[in-house]
């Protein structure tokens, strides 16, 4: 019951809005990971952006001007790793905030010596538990080369689902916990390794903040450079691949 009226409001939004599938195309025609959705999964993705904006808002920072195509872009961006998950995912927060440039939490904030600062680092991208998601603009406009904010914060809000961002989102059924923490944990160790060694790596060392933001840095490769992934990491890339329900699984 609750489902159909949900269905039947996005609907009635989305009319309201106005979006065209001309104005979505043209929003994202640069991105080069759309061109892995073709044909009906492409138009269920456009669909999902569609009702993701309907439910979201897209808020000014610093009072940054907004375009609709913004919001398209970002919508699908955001709405690529729920594309076979749903939008329910995302329940339980209501909020973007967009800035121009990368911005600094108002916040005091600790750095690694122990100095408590009045203020947090320069972030280009921000998630909070039962918060807005908050993002740099011209971050967006950089998503490629395995990196993406925008999928990056949105992993965010899926890995804290389930006892906030910690590396561990909730699994489908079928999935085992055990083996996720096993080869995540190995990935973590061989990433660290490699970066003490100075050897090339994988992923951004970013990764190696926390298990929280492994598990975002990991799906930013999944979705913006899968080859490489897959290559590098096959059975994280795997289990990657059961969680999103997506690319190539086992």
């Amino acid at each position: 019951m609750f489902a159909a009226w949900r269905n039947w409001r996005d609907k009635r939004r989305v009319k309201k809005m106005g979006y065209t599938e001309a104005e979505w195309e043209a929003a994202v025609a640069d991105w080069p990971v759309l061109q892995r959705y073709q044909g009906e999964a492409r138009a269920r993705l456009r669909d999902l952006s569609f009702r993701f904006l309907a439910r979201k808002s897209i808020a000014p920072g610093s009072g940054f001007v907004i375009t609709d195509a913004m919001c398209l872009r970002i919508a699908t961006m955001a709405c690529v790793p729920i594309l076979e998950l749903g939008l329910d995912w995302y329940d339980g927060w209501y909020t973007v905030i967009l800035y121009e440039g990368d911005f600094i939490p108002n916040r005091p904030w600790q750095s690694e010596d122990g100095v408590v600062h009045a203020s947090g680092p320069v972030l280009a991208g921000e998630a909070w538990h039962q918060g807005p998601v908050i993002l740099s603009w011209q971050s967006v406009l950089e998503a490629g080369q395995g990196s993406n904010v925008v999928i990056h914060e949105m992993s965010h809000k899926l890995d804290m689902r389930r006892n906030g961002a910690n590396g561990a989102p909730p699994l489908h059924p079928g999935m085992n916990p055990r083996q996720w923490h096993e080869t995540f944990t190995a990935a973590w160790d061989r990433l660290f390794d490699d970066y003490e060694q100075h050897r090339p790596l994988s992923i951004d060392p970013y990764a190696l903040t926390g298990p929280g933001e492994f598990f975002a840095v990991c799906s930013e490769a999944f979705f913006e450079s899968p080859a490489s992934l897959l290559r590098d990491w096959p059975d994280l890339y795997r289990l990657l691949a059961q969680f999103y329900r997506q690319g190539e699984q086992p």
